[in-house]
Order: structure tokens, then C-alpha cells, then sequence
């Protein structure tokens, strides 16, 4: 089994106390990996590092082609180690190895060499003002510290993604990992280390979010702080910041309950595949998972019945499997969770369709596996129409007109992203301009890239991750006004004895 300690100022150390914990692999239930379990203490160790780092410069003062060298090691590195980072994601989140392979790391790599780059090529603006003799400029300026909070279910995606751009911008971070898949964050602690990043410029705490992410909302010397999770995480997060002595901005990154509107001039080959993707995808477990199918009543029957025969074919098994399509929930405690979403709504009316029972026997015994879950007749008023379930339970509900199907799609207060299927441009363009979403997919589903925005609107998040504007979340615009005139204002009219 392998061990970790808490990285800051590019030292492995103790927690206090030598308190630890383990972590377990949700397929097998076995111990993967025993990690330091930060306190509060520890946290502010890592957060005065950071902060050392920031006011000596040696980040934040280096030029953008610097710091971008640097961080381009970092991803040099983590293609060497690539088959190691992908083992050890799986293991610690329970998805599928060809998803870490395909999605996870990559993903993570691109971050560093696009935000890298991306800040490389920053300017201000000079802006035309009255006046003969003003000049006026801004010019961009990192926070400071930046505090990252990490989600459990892509840990290392969703860290890089905050991370690389924090970094590019000249930010130091401290980055708190999820308690039940913090391995990969602390892997990139080794390549930081050996890419030779300045000590204090990457510093990673494992433990709870009570006592980490609190501090890291509560100390002064934290200038803003990121976080990727739940709504109600999201709102604590806001209402501790409101508490702090400093105000500091919050990236927010937060729950869906993302649609997707299948209409009946479909390619209906290419929705189908883009529903199973969208609520199956890493279980279910999944942000912007697509869990709410809006389906013509033209093409209901036809369409559920070729549904549910594909996702049939779907095979459950263990992470490193290379022939599974879906792994384990993360926990036995979310598998309940997620069962109990799907009692509540058949007891509310709506009916099953495919799955719906918790698989316990062998050779799912050891693991948290469900299998996709498809409930059909749910309507709006529904637990399962309104919340988020994190796991593969898709809920459909027929519609019979456009109109009908925008107010089913923004009927929650969730604005993530949705999807729509047709192959009508104009239909395509018009239901795109309805939709309330963060992103909206045309013709697919669930697709991520790091050069594009990705955030939510309404109670999904605040302020955007990846793309130029992810970038500029971590920096602050600085005004310059420059009277270049021969005299100073002299606005009073007071007589000049100079």
C-alpha cells in the first residue's frame, strides 16, 4: 500500500499528530493507499508557504514564458507517468480505465499546456477617454493564494483545470483533495517536485472539508478560493466567505440536473448513443450528467424500446477490467443514496423501466455497483425531476410540442448544461437561444474541452473554469490613468506657490 504525506514548500511531511487515513478502491473495497490527515494547523503551514512564494516572487514575478516552461514540464512529466496516473484514478474513483485514459488525464495534461500558453499571450487594453492629455490602461494581476477544493468524482481533471490556470496567471495555490480519492493530487506533488516548480508554488493538504476548506475560507492570507462540488457545499463555501475578514471571490463550479431534448427529426441512431453516454458516463457520477430525457411523444415508444436494449448490452465490472463500460459507485453510502432517489419516485408515481435494484451478489459483492436505471412517466413536480442524483438513473418525460419541451428543460433551478438533438438547424438554433444552460450540446452530449468556458448559471456555479475566461477568473484587472499634461488639475483653482 502505498503512502502519502502532506506536500508544502516542496517537502513531504507529517501531518500533525501523525494522524492518517486510507483510502479504499470503490470496486473491491480494499485499502489502496493510507494519506496524512491535515489539520487546521497543517493548513495554515501550507497556506503561509504559499503566501511566502507569492510576496518573494519567485513565482509571480517570473516572466509568463517562465512560468509556462515550467508548467509544460509538468505535463512532460505526467505523459511519462501517464499509465501510472490513469491505474491509480481508477482505483481511487472506481470508473473504468478507459475513461481515466481517455478522458481523466488527458484532460489534466491539456490544462497545463493550454493555460500555459493561453497566458502567454495576455494583454491589457488601452481605452480612449476625454481629455487631451489622459492616458488610460489596465493591465491584468494575479490574486495571490488560491485556495482549490477538489471533487471526489474526477479528482484530478477538475483540480488541473482550477490549478493550471490559477498558476499560469501567477497565483500560488493550496489545493485541498477529497478524502475519499486524494491519490492523484498528491502524485502531482512528486512531478511538481521533480518538474523543480519553486517551493510554495503547489501545496496539497489531504483532509476533511470541515477542517481544511474551512481554513482555507477563514485565513486572510487565502485571496480567492475555487471549488468544484454540490450546491449545498457551494452555499456553506458563500456563507463562510461572507463571514471571513477579507472578502475574497469564490469560482463556483456547482450541481445540474442537465436535459436533454430529443426531437422527432432526430438522428436517432446518434441520440440514442448520446443518452446512454450522457447519464452512464462515469456512473452517473457526473456534473452536467445528462439525467433528464425530454422525448417527443412522435417517437416515444420506438425510441425507449431501442433505449433500453442498448443500455442492456452495458457491462458492469471491476475499474481495471479493459472490457467494462461502467465501474462502482464511490461509496456504499452514495449506492444508498441513489437507490433511494429511485424508491422515492416510483412511490411518487413515476414507473420503471429498466434497473432500480442495488447489485449485491457476485461478483458485485465487494463493490458499490448499480446498474443504469431508466424510470419513464416523471413529471415536473417529482424529486426526480428537480434533484441531482449523481449516479445512473436517467428520468424521461414525453413532450408534444417545442414550447412545452423549453419549459420542461428550464424547469429546475439548475442551468449546467443541456443537450438537443435534431437535425432541423432552425429548430437547432431557436431551442439553443431558449434553453437556460451554462452549455448547451447540439447534437451530442457531455462534451468538455479546456480551450472552451465551462460553468453554470442559476444555482449551478458562479464564474466559468477552462477557455480564456477560465484564465481570467484567477487574475485581477488593475486601471492605470496617466495625465501626461503639462500642469496638474488644478480643480479648486488654488494659487500655485510651488
Amino acid at each position: 500500500m502505498k503512502q502519502f504525506k502532506l506536500f508544502m514548500d516542496n517537502k513531504w511531511v507529517d501531518a500533525e499528530g501523525g494522524k492518517t487515513f486510507l483510502t479504499y478502491n470503490p470496486c473491491t473495497g480494499e485499502a489502496i493507499a493510507e494519506m496524512a490527515y491535515g489539520s487546521v494547523g497543517d493548513t495554515r503551514k501550507a497556506i503561509d508557504a504559499a503566501d511566502a512564494a507569492f510576496r518573494s516572487g519567485c513565482w509571480s514575478g517570473l516572466d509568463a514564458d517562465e512560468r509556462a516552461a515550467y508548467l509544460h514540464r509538468v505535463a512532460d512529466i505526467m505523459e511519462r507517468r501517464f499509465e501510472e496516473l490513469a491505474r491509480w484514478e481508477a482505483m481511487d474513483t472506481g470508473k473504468t480505465i478507459y475513461e481515466t485514459r481517455t478522458i481523466d488525464i488527458p484532460l489534466s495534461i491539456r490544462a497545463f499546456r493550454f493555460h500555459a500558453d493561453s497566458a502567454k499571450s495576455l494583454c491589457g487594453k488601452v481605452i480612449p477617454v476625454p481629455g487631451h492629455f489622459l492616458f488610460d490602461y489596465t493591465s491584468y494581476e494575479p490574486y495571490g493564494v488560491v485556495g482549490s477544493i477538489a471533487p471526489w468524482n474526477f479528482p484530478l481533471h477538475l483540480l488541473t483545470r482550477s490549478i493550471a490556470a490559477a498558476l499560469a496567471a501567477g497565483n500560488t495555490v493550496v489545493c485541498k483533495a477529497a478524502t475519499m480519492t486524494p491519490v492523484t493530487s498528491q502524485i502531482l506533488g512528486e512531478i511538481f517536485e521533480e518538474a523543480g516548480v519553486p517551493a510554495g508554488v503547489y501545496n496539497i493538504v489531504s483532509g476533511s472539508g470541515g477542517v481544511v476548506g474551512e481554513e482555507l475560507l477563514a485565513n486572510d492570507k487565502v485571496a480567492m478560493v475555487a471549488l468544484t462540488g454540490s450546491e449545498e457545499v457551494g452555499r456553506r463555501l458563500m456563507a463562510a466567505s461572507s463571514q471571513a475578514k477579507r472578502i475574497k471571490p469564490l469560482s463556483l463550479e456547482l450541481g445540474g440536473k442537465s436535459p436533454i431534448i430529443v426531437e422527432a427529426d432526430c438522428d436517432m441512431n446518434a441520440a440514442l448513443n448520446s443518452v446512454i453516454l450522457g447519464f452512464c458516463m462515469n456512473q452517473g457520477e457526473v456534473c452536467v450528467s445528462t439525467s433528464r430525457l425530454l422525448l417527443a411523444d412522435e417517437i416515444y415508444d420506438e425510441f425507449m424500446e431501442k433505449l433500453v436494449v442498448r443500455v442492456g448490452k452495458l457491462k458492469l465490472g471491476d475499474c481495471l477490467d479493459e472490457t467494462v463500460h461502467m465501474g462502482s459507485l464511490i461509496s456504499r453510502d452514495h449506492r444508498e443514496t441513489v437507490h433511494g432517489f429511485v424508491e422515492r419516485a416510483l412511490a411518487a408515481g413515476a414507473k420503471l423501466r429498466r434497473g432500480g435494484r442495488m447489485l449485491t451478489e457476485p461478483p458485485y459483492d465487494k463493490g458499490s455497483y448499480y446498474p443504469p436505471t431508466i424510470i419513464e412517466e416523471v413529471t415536473p413536480d417529482m424529486e426526480i425531476f428537480q434533484e441531482e442524483v449523481f449516479g445512473p438513473v436517467l428520468a424521461v418525460t414525453r413532450y408534444k410540442t417545442l414550447k412545452e419541451a423549453v419549459e420542461l428543460a428550464n424547469a429546475t433551478r439548475f442551468a449546467l448544461g443541456a443537450s438537443v438533438f435534431t437535425e432541423n438547424i432552425r429548430k437547432m438554433y431557436w431551442l439553443a437561444e431558449k434553453i437556460d444552460a451554462g452549455t448547451v450540446w447540439m447534437n451530442c452530449a457531455t462534451k468538455s474541452n479546456i480551450e472552451t468556458p465551462f460553468g453554470g448559471n442559476r444555482n449551478s456555479g458562479l464564474g466559468r473554469e477552462d477557455g480564456l475566461e477560465g484564465l481570467l477568473e484567477y487574475l485581477k484587472v488593475k486601471n492605470h490613468i496617466w495625465y501626461m499634461g503639462a500642469e496638474y488639475d488644478n480643480f479648486f483653482h488654488l494659487e500655485n506657490d510651488c
